[in-house]
C-alpha cells in the first residue's frame, strides 16, 4: 500500500478507569480512559503514572507484647522469667535481650493471665545474666498481631498494637503507653508481702500497670484499681516484696495496658503552644499525649470511656461514643464539666465519624450527615446536612482538595460546597468504577484510607485476613479539578495490604504509613517496589474503533509518548475486536527507552564506580512497529520489575482502512 495512505490517531491518556460503559461507547467517546488501569496513577500533571512502592519504615517489629522485661536478677540456665505482658509470647518467637549477648528462640512458655507474667523456656542457655526489668526485643513471631492504629505526627509516628502505644522515628519502637502518676515515693520502711504504701500521687495507679522500686530486685505489677486519699494509695502487688524497701524510694512505673482496645484513632491539636495527641481506641478512657507524658483522662464522665471518635475543633476536644458526642471547656484537653464549659451532646444515632470542614464539625451516622456551628456552648447549633446519606466506613473519610471524601453506602461520595450557602454538593465520584468498587465491599472485612496531598489523591485499602499481600486491593481517586465529581479519576491499587493507615505533610516532606497484621510500620509513597519485590502495574485502553467501527484497520507503527527519570522496560500487546479468539491476536512486544543498543544504562545512588556507564540517553518517544488488524484496537501495557515510576502520557497509531465489506 501507497506510504501517502496512512492515517494517523492520536490518544492523550486522561479519564482514568471506567468500567461502566460498553466497550464500543467507551471506544468512542472516551478514547484516553482506561478499560484495565492497576497500580498506575492518574497524574496531576497529565497521564498515567505507575505508582511508587513502599519500604519497612523501621526495620524492626512492632513490639508485640507489651514492655516485656526481665522478672529479677540473677537468672540463668535455659529459662527465664518475664513480666509485663499483655499476652502470651508463643513457641518459636525470636527475641533479644537489653545487655546479654545473643539471640533466643522460645520452646514453651508458661503464662500468667492474672499477673502478667510468664516463663520462657529457650533453646539455650543465657549468655550471661541479665538485669532486673531488662527490655525483651522481639525480632519475629509466629502469630500475626493487627496494628490496630497508626498516626503520623511531626517528626514520629503513634502505632497502637497489643494493648500498648508506641513511637517511632525509623530506629526502634519506644512506648508512650507509659502511666504518669506524678513522683510517687515509697511510704514507710519495713514493708513486706503484697501490698506497698506509697504517695506523691496525683492520679491512682490502675490494675495491670507495671513498676519497678529503687534498690529491690523485681517487676511488680498492680493487682487491682488504686484509691487515692490526699497524694497517697496502698497498692495491692504481684509478686510479693522480694525485700523491704526504703523509705521515699523511688516508684517507676514502665507500663499501663490498654485492656481489650479496638481500632485505635488519633486527633492532634495545640491549644498551649506544645503540641499533643488525643487517642480514643473504642474501650478505655480516651488517652492524651504530648511527646513526653502519657495521660488517661479517667476523671472524664463514666460515659466517655470507651469514645471511637475524637477530633478537635474550635480548640475544643470532641469525643464521640455511640450516639453521644462529648466535649471539654475551650482551649482544655481533660475538662469535661459543665461548669467549665464542657458538655453532651445526644446526636440520637449512632457516630460513625468526625471531620472539620469549612469551620464547621460534620458528624457522620451511617443513614446521616449533620453539621455542628458555633464555637462554645453558649452558640452552638446541631443542624443535619442530610437525612438520606451517611458514610458506612468511619475510616474512610478524608479532606481531598476542596471537598471531603467519605464512604456510603452506594460508593465514595463528596461533601463539597457549592455556590449556595448552606448547600452541598453528594457526587458519587465511583459510579464510574462501580463494579470494581462492589468488588472491593464484598471482598474487604474491613478498611482504611489517606491522602496523598502533593498528588491532590485519595486512596482507600480493603483489607481482608484472607488476602495474600500480592492480591490486597485498593482504590485511587485523584482530583483533576477544582470541585465536583466529575474532575476526579479513578485506579484500582494491587498488592499494598493495609490495615490502618495515615499521612501526614511535615517539614516539607509527606509521610504515608501503613501496616497490617505481619508486625512492620510501612512507608508508602517510597521508592520502586513493594519492599524489594516487583511492582505488577497494568493499563489498557479502550477497544478504539478509530474512524470507523465497521471498516478494518491494519495498525503498522506506535508511538508512546513517556515521561520518565529512567529506563522503561514495558511489555505491549495490541488487542483486535474486543479480543475476540476469532481475530488473530499478536504477541506482546517489548518497549525500551534507552537509545545505546546493548548497554545497560545506570543512574546515581544505583551504580557502582568504575563498572557503570553513564553515558546512555532516554527517548521520551517509543517507537515500535506494529502487527495485526480489525476493527478495533485496544493497547495493553503491563510491567512488572523494579524500575522507577514512569508516565504514559500519550500514543499515536499510525494505520490504513481497509475496503469496507
Amino acid at each position: 500500500m501507497a506510504e501517502d495512505s496512512w492515517q494517523t490517531y492520536p490518544i492523550e491518556f486522561r479519564g482514568g478507569l471506567i468500567t461502566n460503559l460498553s466497550p464500543l461507547q467507551q471506544g468512542i467517546n472516551a478514547p484516553g480512559s482506561a478499560r484495565i488501569l492497576r497500580n498506575f496513577e492518574p497524574s496531576i500533571e497529565g497521564g498515567y503514572k505507575r505508582i511508587l512502592g513502599y519500604r519497612k519504615y523501621d526495620i524492626n517489629i512492632i513490639p508485640p507484647y507489651d514492655n516485656c522485661v526481665v522478672l529479677g536478677d540473677s537468672q540463668t540456665g535455659s529459662d527465664l522469667e518475664v513480666a509485663s505482658l499483655y499476652s502470651s509470647p508463643e513457641e518459636g518467637d525470636v527475641f533479644t535481650i537489653e545487655g546479654v549477648n545473643g539471640t533466643y528462640t522460645i520452646t514453651s512458655v508458661t503464662y500468667s493471665t492474672a499477673n502478667k507474667t510468664a516463663i520462657l523456656y529457650l533453646d539455650s542457655a543465657l549468655a550471661s545474666s541479665p538485669a532486673n526489668g531488662a527490655l525483651l526485643t522481639f525480632t519475629s513471631t509466629e502469630t500475626a498481631y493487627p496494628t490496630k492504629g497508626v498516626y503520623v505526627a511531626d517528626d514520629y509516628t503513634i502505632v497502637a498494637r497489643g494493648s500498648s502505644l508506641y513511637k517511632t522515628s525509623g530506629g526502634g519502637y519506644t512506648k508512650i503507653s507509659v502511666p504518669s502518676y506524678g513522683s510517687p515515693l515509697v511510704n514507710g520502711a519495713s514493708q513486706t508481702g503484697g501490698s506497698l504504701d506509697i504517695d506523691g500521687l496525683n492520679s491512682a495507679p490502675k490494675a495491670f500497670d507495671v513498676f519497678t522500686i529503687s534498690g529491690i530486685n523485681g517487676v511488680y505489677t498492680v493487682t487491682s484499681d488504686a484509691t487515692v486519699v490526699s497524694g497517697a494509695a496502698t497498692l495491692s502487688i504481684s509478686p510479693t516484696l522480694s525485700s523491704s524497701p526504703a523509705d521515699d524510694a523511688a516508684i517507676t512505673f514502665i507500663s499501663t495496658i490498654r485492656v481489650s482496645s479496638y481500632k485505635t484513632r488519633f486527633t492532634d491539636y495545640n491549644f498551649s503552644g506544645v503540641r499533643k495527641y488525643a487517642i480514643v481506641d473504642g474501650y478505655n478512657f480516651p488517652a492524651l499525649y504530648d511527646g513526653t507524658t502519657f495521660t488517661v483522662l479517667h476523671n472524664a464522665p463514666i460515659d466517655a470511656m470507651g469514645a471511637a471518635f475524637v477530633i478537635e475543633h474550635k480548640n475544643t476536644l470532641f469525643f464521640a461514643k455511640g450516639s453521644k458526642l462529648f466535649f471539654t471547656a475551650p482551649y482544655t484537653d481533660n475538662d469535661l464539666s459543665a461548669t467549665s464549659g464542657g458538655g453532651i451532646i445526644n446526636i440520637t444515632d449512632n457516630i460513625n465519624g468526625l471531620k472539620t470542614f469549612r469551620e464547621q464539625l460534620f458528624i457522620f451516622t451511617e443513614s446521616k450527615i449533620f453539621q455542628l456551628s458555633g464555637s462554645s456552648i453558649a452558640d452552638f447549633q446541631l443542624q443535619p446536612v442530610t437525612r438520606d446519606i451517611g458514610c458506612i466506613e468511619p475510616d474512610s473519610i478524608q479532606e481531598v482538595g476542596s471537598d471531603v471524601m467519605f464512604f456510603a453506602p452506594d460508593g465514595l461520595r463528596l461533601l463539597g460546597a457549592t455556590d449556595r450557602v448552606g448547600d452541598f454538593n453528594f457526587a458519587n465520584v465511583t459510579k464510574v468504577i462501580q463494579s470494581e468498587f462492589n468488588d472491593l465491599v464484598n471482598q474487604s472485612s474491613e478498611f482504611c484510607s489517606l491522602t496523598v496531598r502533593g498528588k491532590s489523591q485519595y486512596r482507600l485499602f480493603g483489607y481482608n485476613a484472607s488476602y495474600t499481600k500480592e492480591n490486597a486491593k485498593g482504590i485511587i481517586v485523584t482530583q483533576l479539578a477544582e470541585e465536583g465529581g466529575s474532575g476526579y479519576a479513578c485506579s484500582e491499587l494491587q498488592g499494598i495490604q493495609a490495615k490502618v493507615a495515615s499521612s501526614r505533610y511535615t517539614g516539607g516532606t509527606e509521610l504515608c504509613m501503613f501496616s497490617n497484621t505481619d508486625g512492620y510500620l510501612y512507608q508508602m509513597e517510597y521508592g520502586s517496589s513493594f519492599a524489594g519485590n516487583d511492582i505488577s502495574s497494568t493499563f489498557a485502553t479502550p477497544y478504539l474503533p478509530i474512524s470507523d467501527p465497521r471498516i478494518r484497520k491494519t495498525i503498522y507503527k506506535m508511538f508512546l509518548y513517556t515521561d520518565s527519570i529512567s529506563s522503561i522496560n514495558i511489555n505491549v500487546t495490541p488487542k483486535f475486536d474486543f479480543s475476540s479468539t476469532e481475530s488473530i491476536q499478536p504477541n506482546s512486544i517489548n518497549l525500551s527507552n534507552i537509545t545505546e543498543s546493548g548497554n545497560t544504562i545506570f543512574y546515581y545512588g544505583t551504580a557502582t564506580y568504575g563498572a557503570a556507564n553513564y553515558a546512555g540517553d532516554l527517548d521520551t518517544t517509543i517507537i515500535s512497529q506494529l502487527i495485526g488488524s480489525g476493527f478495533t484496537v485496544s493497547l495493553l501495557f503491563e510491567t512488572n520489575d523494579t524500575s522507577s515510576p514512569f508516565t504514559l502520557d500519550a500514543v499515536t497509531l499510525e494505520y490504513t482502512n481497509n475496503s469496507r465489506r
